[in-house]
């Protein structure tokens, strides 16, 4: 699957998107109060190198398909550290940091969905495809840890 020059510009434009994405919740995991955020962002980090690498084997030309790890937002039930009624610097730090990360994979998530049409290949749409299904997943699940908390 031999990629164009539009095509892998496509994909260095979508890895620095997953690079600021690492380095957010590199960041954020360092500054969030709350263990379970800490552990969320993590989470989101690890699944966002994992994207970066998978982008990188298309971008290389490797054979085999990228192998995507995929989290599942379904299944994720965080536990509430703040009430509702909390109003602290703690709360409002780590509420910044999530309504921050929901913005940025809602726009991962929409560069995605508008590059993927520009590839000629069904196997580098589907593994883009896979990736903005994972983006949206990240935002679904720092919306749940918000709702949890008394953030949303």
């Amino acid at each position: 699957m031999s990629l164009n020059q539009k095509e892998e510009s496509l994909i260095k434009d979508l890895q620095e998107q997953e690079k600021l994405c690492i380095q957010k919740y590199t960041r954020y995991e360092q500054q969030a109060h709350d263990v379970e955020l800490k552990n969320l962002f993590d989470t989101l980090r690890e699944n966002e190198i994992n994207h970066y690498e998978a982008l990188e084997a298309l971008k290389n030309n490797e054979t085999e398909k990228p192998e995507i790890n995929h989290l599942d937002a379904a299944n994720y039930c965080p536990k509430s550290t703040y009430t509702k009624e909390m109003n602290n610097r703690e709360k409002e730090d780590d509420a910044y940091f999530c309504t921050d990360s929901i913005a940025t994979e809602k726009f991962i998530s929409t560069s995605y969905n508008n590059d993927l049409f520009q590839f000629a290949s069904t196997e580098v749409r589907d593994t883009l495809n896979q990736i903005q299904t994972d983006e949206q997943n990240h935002a679904e699940m720092i919306y749940k840890y918000k709702t949890a908390n008394g953030m949303a």
